[in-house]
């Protein structure tokens, strides 16, 4: 018999890919621009979806709707910058109230975060993870392109502050860019008392600059880490992407997200939504699928039902079978256009 957990909140047949995987969890990307140009993301000269074929909140709230019913409950928020779309919290609060949908979060770079985030936190919003790629200001503007290390920090204060819960911080670690801020950052989790995760360099820059040598293996980072903190290990969830160890003795840890060294490929249970409407089964593959062409043209519930079951059927096993066969591309697409 199916738990709860595996059945959709209407009792329709739980989401499954063709490797018996069961999707549980959906990343939606709520626009593509972003106020920063990080190195790691964003090509040279970005180029911005026409305003008419980015998805309107109504359009993502009935798919989140259709997905709940199919048992997919925890809903993150990514972009581009999700916070330079108006009124965000206007679908954050039409997504809270979605029977079935448990959990909703967002990634953020947190540039308005101070400003944003007890009006977040009324409308529904959960948790919150904020990209901090360095504490050193000179090298923050190098890598983000903007002047806003002090702003950011201030973000993720008021987002403790206003409750969200858990706040954690992602940074992205490049060969040659900021191999040597794992201690710093993790240092700074502990002060914190949140988690601190540390992100193996991915092929999504747009620029073609991704290299295997440039990837700062997790394993590296801990060793890194591991003389300076007292780091308990915590068991693993089902489908997270993160190898989480505790402080001991204080609040908070460090992560690794270890997407090109050691994928979790085997238990992925998430898809992506982009903010032109296209179902993305797996990051690290070019296949996407339209799904705003069928909201628009009048598709009923049933329709679009079965166009996200023939997407999640299409998902591939993931990176580590790329890696393996030899067969993962330089540059798959830019990380602003997929939502993280």
């Amino acid at each position: 018999m199916s738990s709860p957990s595996e059945q959709g909140s209407r009792g329709a047949r739980p989401l499954v890919d063709s490797f018996g995987r069961i999707i549980r969890k959906v990343r939606i990307s709520v626009t593509e621009r972003c106020n920063f140009r990080c190195v790691y993301c964003m090509p040279v000269a970005p180029e911005w979806f026409e305003r008419e074929r980015v998805l309107r909140y109504e359009e993502i709230a009935r798919v989140v709707r259709i997905l709940a019913s199919m048992g997919v409950s925890k809903v993150k928020l990514t972009g581009g910058e999700p916070l330079m779309r108006r009124d965000v919290e206007r679908l954050i609060s039409m997504m809270a109230g979605i029977p079935g949908v448990d959990t909703i979060s967002m990634t953020t770079n947190g540039f308005f975060l101070e400003e944003k985030a007890r009006a977040l936190r009324g409308a529904g919003l959960q948790a919150v993870t904020v990209s901090l790629p360095s504490l050193d200001a000179a090298r923050f503007r190098a890598i983000t392109g903007v002047d806003a290390l002090d702003r950011v920090l201030r973000g993720i204060d008021a987002a403790i502050s206003a409750g969200l819960s858990p706040v954690k911080v992602n940074s992205t670690i490049v060969r040659g860019l900021n191999e040597d801020e794992a201690p710093r950052l993790a240092e700074f989790a502990r002060e914190k008392g949140i988690f601190v995760r540390f992100i193996e360099f991915m092929p999504f820059d747009g620029k073609g600059s991704w290299r295997m040598d440039r990837v700062v293996s997790w394993r590296e980072i801990y060793e890194s880490l591991r003389g300076k903190f007292d780091l308990v290990p915590l068991p693993r969830e089902r489908g997270s992407t993160s190898m989480n160890y505790a402080f001991r003795g204080s609040a908070g840890g460090v992560g690794f997200i270890a997407s090109i060294t050691s994928p979790f490929c085997e238990d992925c249970e998430r898809i992506r939504l982009t903010a032109d409407g296209r179902i993305v089964p797996c990051m690290f593959s070019p296949k996407e699928f339209d799904l705003r062409s069928a909201l628009r043209g009048g598709a009923p519930d049933e329709e679009i039902e079965r166009l996200i079951r023939e997407a999640v059927a299409a998902k591939d096993g993931g990176v580590k079978y790329m890696i393996r066969s030899g067969n993962l591309p330089a540059v798959i697409r830019p990380m602003y256009t997929l939502g993280g």
